[in-house]
């Protein structure tokens, strides 16, 4: 697993993730909020398997 995420997505990333699970969690949102689990997760890990298969890349290494 290579790192295909960079410096601002990942920022991006990890900033939606959260905020569409504190809004699932506070009821704002429906249950599909819980899918902020996803962006959060590609943001940690640097890595998201849909850029892989589309084969973009926005990190420098």
């Amino acid at each position: 697993m290579q790192a295909n995420v960079g410096g601002i997505d990942k920022g991006i990333r990890i900033v939606a993730g959260m905020t569409l699970m504190t809004l699932a969690a506070t009821g704002a949102i429906g249950v599909w909020g819980w899918l902020g689990i996803v962006p959060l997760l590609t943001g940690l890990f640097n890595f998201c398997p849909l850029y892989s298969l589309l084969g973009i890349k926005t990190c420098k290494v």
